[in-house]
């Protein structure tokens, strides 16, 4: 049988209708942008990530550039990040017109090392221009925050937790925005929490920040004609925020099955020659990917392309090997996890819905 790596109509069935009437409401009163859906739903999901404050944007991109302006991150800073995660972490950063640098990760969590972070800043001659860490929770999982954040509190340093692929994640029984200054979110349509399109959010528990984002959101308003800073145009539309808030109520239900579902995919290739998900000490996995290391990755996706099964590589080339960055000098070898991970790293199909049955036959073939 063909099976997808993530198959987003599966979960619309049983909401699909209460969707359709909300869109219609919306479309009734002509209130695209702003309003009370988008209030209901900040409020909602601030509810959700147990914070005070939640702004909604227009994607996960803008969320991430949204807070570094928020937190005065630009010209002569640099900012730390991880070389495997998607581009948009990095462009953030350069787009607010910031260095990036880069700190490797842990070979089991596929997150950033705070070891590796703390070796960065002993070795740097002007730590003062480190202004912020973006550590990257990847896969469903959150970094260490407990170290990074004893190490950022050490140096001053601002945290902005990019949380794209992390709804619902927890460590010691806290989520994104708990921890660090800011965390950011995107509700891309993949997400484990997707819009139908494009949406994001930041969020957290200081207020000023809070108000800062929201009127950099919204070209640094204050009211209609007044604009008290220059700011962008990322808002988050309404019928984005209407059917955020209608997946939201199921997410904990969702997060469950997919819970459910990579436990039993560990069941069915514990005894494989892969390597599995390992689930950080008092962490909850959401799962967004299930992604496990093989040694031959390549000739396992071309054979199981072959039976109509699908995969992904996140990520196939680490930011620090890619074009895009060839300007920061850095050649192969400079960070060995990140370059071993990216040559094993598989994602399988996974989402909610999927039956046993699908993932059985997975296993089978490999």
């Amino acid at each position: 049988m063909k099976i997808p790596l993530m198959n987003l109509s599966d979960c619309y069935e049983e909401i699909y209708d209460e969707i359709m009437v909300k869109i219609k409401s919306i479309i009734d009163k002509t209130q695209f942008i702003g309003g009370e859906e988008v209030d209901k739903f900040e409020q909602e999901f601030a509810d959700y990530c147990n914070v005070k404050h939640a702004v909604g944007c227009a994607n996960g991109t803008d969320a991430l550039i949204l807070a570094l302006k928020a937190l005065d991150i630009g010209s002569g800073d640099i900012v730390l990040t991880v070389p495997n995660t998607f581009i948009a972490t990095a462009e953030a950063i350069t787009l607010v017109g910031a260095k990036v640098d880069f700190i490797d990760i842990e070979e089991d969590n596929y997150t950033m090392n705070p070891n590796k972070l703390r070796e960065y800043l002993v070795n740097q001659k002007s730590p003062e221009n480190i202004k912020a860490i973006i550590p990257v929770h990847l896969y469903g999982q959150m970094c260490d925050m407990e170290e990074i954040m004893k190490i950022a509190k050490e140096y001053n340093l601002k945290v902005i937790e990019d949380s794209a692929q992390a709804h619902g994640a927890k460590l010691n029984g806290k989520g994104p925005g708990e921890y660090g200054d800011i965390a950011t979110f995107s509700f891309y349509p993949g997400k484990n929490l997707g819009a139908f399109g494009d949406a994001g959010a930041i969020v957290t528990n200081n207020l000023e920040l809070a108000k800062r984002i929201k009127m950099l959101s919204n070209h640094g308003r204050v009211d209609k004609y007044k604009h008290k800073i220059e700011g962008y145009n990322s808002r988050l539309d309404s019928i984005q925020a209407a059917v955020l808030r209608i997946k939201l109520k199921h997410l904990d239900k969702w997060t469950k099955q997919r819970i459910e579902k990579a436990e039993y995919y560990n069941s069915l290739l514990n005894d494989k020659e892969v390597i599995l998900p390992k689930v950080r000490s008092l962490g909850k996995h959401v799962y967004h990917l299930y992604a496990v290391r093989v040694k031959d990755r390549d000739k396992l996706r071309d054979k199981l392309s072959s039976l109509g099964i699908a995969t992904g590589i996140h990520y196939p080339i680490p930011l620090h090997l890619q074009p895009a960055y060839k300007y920061l000098g850095y050649k192969e070898g400079k960070f060995p996890i990140s370059e071993q991970v990216s040559k094993e790293i598989i994602s399988l199909p996974l989402w909610p819905e999927i039956s046993h049955k699908q993932i059985e036959e997975v296993c089978e073939h490999i």
